[in-house]
Formats: structure tokens, sequence, C-alpha cells
């Protein structure tokens, strides 16, 4: 017996040396990763957003949201750019649509999963173990009957088998690195997609909000051009009952009158539906929600307004950040594709105990156990795999091309919108001016009439004038907060200096271009 024991551990022995060459050659092969590394990017950024650079101050005007503002090169954006308009309402409404807009949440969850699908990807680097009790009825058939026992029952017979079996695959060439640095640009993708939807519903809260402001405004002027022209009516109706008026006057008033109201009806329902949407951002239904009649009066606009430098802008947009962890996806991806045309290394071993009684399981001399080694190499496929690998270097490339768009898109979308900062301050003057002359001139041809100076075709013209100049001056002034939005929205919005979500990866925002 004890020769016996010797002879068995010799042969292991024997079997050790290769046995441990054929784990650790695939082992130290493990450092290889095949494919491109993702590298950020190279783009030379301009020097500045628009052909001609704008003016670093505003015009003004001597009314509501006519303050000129300092356009500030270089500076930061802070992350809550809405308090910058100083309404506690206008902060009030961003703040619970940040906490209870649904949109908002699935943005939430889907990081969390794309996070979860990289920590599960994680797991292919270790061996996986499972185990296995299993209890087997089996009839065996007796292939012929021995002379002298016809009629011989074949056999039945039960076994028990317990044993744990692990499975390992060597990463030789990298392929499942790749595939986890994969999903983890994924999830870098889906984090800033968070960020562009937290951008997005802000920006649409107070977007919504000032369009509402300004429509109340609206309707309030509107009202009151309609009780002006009232007081013409009576004033026309008087006029005719002394001579001094026609009908056709009278019924050219009345068509005044209700052409006035026709104007208010659309604007009192896109207040409403404006209403609406602000309700929807902070996911309520119109009915559940009470929200404040905030007035252009009641904001501030900001006097200086923080512009990065283009060169900051593409680490600062969250739609190039993630069509940045796109590409980097779509290039981990290409190295994922070559690894499978090479040959895999995979490892599996078993060990175990067979019985065909329960209670002898685990007795001496029923254990069992295996290890195979093998490596697989594609040899004909009809060219599936290179054709897939092909493809998706395609895929790599059409990622490059796309992220190179949307910064393209970027740089034009700031300097549209400060040049439509520059504009609308200008236009606001004019529109300024219409308003005051057009109040002037009205009030002089109503007195004119009334005195029998004019014709009433002079007053009617002076009010529809008068009438397009206020809502046009309304619609000016809520020009220069939308624009405003507009740009902390082109910029980023800051997002870099909010805590509620996982910080930028390390030295994002701090690093030079390429």
């Amino acid at each position: 017996m004890p020769a016996r024991v010797d002879t068995s551990r010799a042969s292991r022995i024997r079997v050790l040396p290769p046995l441990l060459a054929s784990l650790l050659v695939p082992a130290l092969l493990c450092g290889c990763e095949v494919g491109p590394d993702f590298h950020r990017p190279v783009l030379a950024a301009p020097g500045r957003y628009n052909e001609q650079a704008p003016a670093s101050r505003t015009a003004s005007s001597d009314t509501a949201g006519g303050a000129a503002q300092t356009l500030a090169d270089g500076a930061d954006l802070p992350g809550d750019w809405w308090t910058l308009f100083h309404s506690q309402a206008l902060s009030a409404l961003v703040a619970a649509a940040l906490r209870d807009n649904p949109n908002l949440e699935a943005a939430r969850q889907a990081l969390r999963e794309a996070q979860e699908l990289e920590l599960a990807q994680e797991g292919t680097l270790f061996p996986t173990v499972t185990g296995q009790v299993l209890r087997a009825r089996q009839e065996e058939p007796l292939s012929f009957e021995e002379p002298g026992f016809p009629g011989q029952q074949a056999e039945l017979f039960t076994q028990y088998n317990a044993q744990l079996n692990l499975s390992y695959t060597f990463d030789v060439w990298g392929g499942l690195r790749r595939a986890i640095e994969q999903f983890g640009a994924q999830a870098g993708y889906q984090r800033y997609e968070l960020e562009a939807a937290v951008l997005s519903l802000s920006a649409g809260v107070v977007t919504s909000a000032i369009q509402a402001a300004s429509l109340r405004g609206q309707i309030a002027a509107q009202q009151q051009l309609i009780g002006f022209e009232q007081k013409q009516l009576d004033t026309v109706r008087q006029q005719f009952q002394l001579g001094g008026a026609t009908g056709t006057d009278v019924a050219t008033q009345q068509a005044q009158v209700a052409q006035a109201q026709t104007v208010l009806v659309p604007l009192q329902t896109e207040l409403v539906q404006t209403r609406d949407q602000i309700a929807a951002y902070l996911g309520q239904a119109p009915s559940e929600v009470e929200l404040p009649a905030i007035t252009l009066e009641e904001l501030t606009l900001p006097d200086t307004l923080p512009v990065s430098v283009p060169s900051s802008l593409l680490v600062q947009r969250p739609d190039i950040l993630a069509a940045q962890e796109t590409l980097h996806a779509q290039t981990a991806a290409l190295g994922v594709a070559i690894s499978q045309r090479l040959p895999q290394v995979t490892l599996q071993a078993t060990v175990g105990s067979s019985a065909g009684d329960i209670h002898q399981l685990f007795s001496p001399g029923n254990g069992l156990w295996s290890l195979v080694n093998q490596a697989v190499q594609p040899i004909f496929d009809a060219g599936q795999l290179l054709h897939r690998q092909r493809a998706q270097k395609a895929a790599m490339l059409e990622a490059a091309a796309a992220w190179r768009n949307t910064v393209v898109g970027a740089f034009q979308n700031v300097a549209d919108v400060l040049a439509q900062l520059q504009n609308d301050a200008v236009n606001l003057q004019y529109a300024l001016t219409a308003a005051q002359a057009g109040q002037r001139g009205l009030s002089l041809a109503s007195l004119q009439y009334r005195l029998g100076g004019v014709s009433y075709l002079s007053v009617l013209t002076a009010e529809q004038t008068y009438q397009t100049a206020v809502i046009t001056l309304i619609r000016a002034q809520a020009a220069r907060y939308a624009d405003t939005v507009l740009l902390f929205q082109a910029l980023g919005g800051g997002w870099w200096h909010r805590h509620d979500l996982p910080p930028p990866p390390p030295g994002l925002l701090s690093s030079p271009l390429p």
C-alpha cells in the first residue's frame, strides 16, 4: 500500500511541470491588449467663437430687462446659474423639477444600470465557481443473456454526485479588459447624458417661466389697450350722436375692439399651455400643482455673464463629452472584435465525489477531479469575424466624425447666442423707442380727434401702431432674459460645480488640450 501511494505521488510530480507551464504561459501573456488605445480626440480650438469678436458690454435701455451685461471672457459658470436671476420662486421651481421630474429619474436609473453592467463585466477577469449536487436513478439494460440465467432483469442503481466546477478564461489578448473599458465608456456616456438632461430640464423650466412672465405682460398690455379702445368706441359713438362721426367710424372702432380681443385670447391660451409645460417639468399634472405667477419685473438680469474660452467648451458641454465617451466605447469594442479572432485560452477544473449511497458520498476513494486547459482558434468562419472587425472599425470612425460634428455644432451654438445677446440688447432700445413714440402718437391722435382736428382713420392707425409696439417691447424684454439662459446652457451649465452627482474624472477639467 505505501508503494502505491508513492507511485501516485510521483505521477503527480511528473505531471506538475507541464501543467504549471500550461497555466503560467497564458497568465504571463495577459498583459497584452490588442486594438487601439483611446485618446481624447485632438482638435485645435479657435481663439474666439464669432467671426468678429463681440463687444465686451451689451447696449442698455431704461426699462425692465434693459440693463447692460458685461461678457467676462474666461470666467467660470456657477452650477446653480438660475439663482443669478435672484428670484426665489424661480429657484424653487427648478429645485422641484430636479427632484421630481420623471425623465431625470429615468436618466439616473440608466446611469445606475450602466454602472452595474460595468461592474458585472469586471467579474469576467475572475474565475467562476459553481457547486453541483446530483442524485440520479438509472437503469442499465442487459446487452445479452448469460447462459443459465434466462430472463435476467436489467440493473437499477442510484448515483449521488457532489462537485465544484471552476471555469476561467485567460485574458491573453486583453479582450476582456477591452470589454470592461467599453462598458465603462458606456457608463460615462450615460453620466453625461444625465448631465445633459439636468441642463436641459433646468433651462426648460427657467425659459418657460420667462415665457410665462412675458405672456402675462403681453396680456396685461393687451387688456389695457382693449380698455382704451373701448373708451375710444364710447367717444366715437358720442361723436356720431353729435354728427361729428359717421356710422362707418363707429363700425370700424367696434371691429378694432373685437380685433384686440382676438389678439388677447391666443395669448391666454399660450399662457395656460406654458404653465402646463412647467407642471410637466415638475412631474405633476396641471391640476396637481400651484405655480407662482412670476413677472418680468421680479427677475433680475445678470449684469456679468461668464464666457468660457473655446478650448474649455470641449470639456464642459455634456453633449461633447457624451460623444467622446461613445467614441471611447467604439474604440474599445474594436479591441474586443480583434481579440475574438485570436486563440481563446480557458481553464476548466472539477473536484468532487461520486457514490451509490449518499452516506458514502464523501468517503475516501470516491473522490473525482479533472483539469482541462484548452486553446480554441477560429480556423474557418467564412470571414464572419474579419468583417465584424472591419464593421467595428467603421463604427469607430463614424463615432469620431460624430464627435467632430458635435464640437462644431457647439461652437456654432455659442457664437449664435453671443450674437443674439448683442443684437437683442440693441433691439430692445429700438422697441422701447417705438413703444414710447407709439404711446405719444396715440394720445395726440385721440386728443386731436376729440377736438375735430384729424379724421378717425388717424386714431385707428395710431392704435394699431401702439398695439404692435407695446407687444414687441415686452417680447424684447423677455428675450434678454431668455438669451442669458441660452448662453448658460450653451456653455455647459456649470455642472462640474454641483455635488449631487459623482465628480468628473480626475484631470478632466484641468488637463490641457492635446
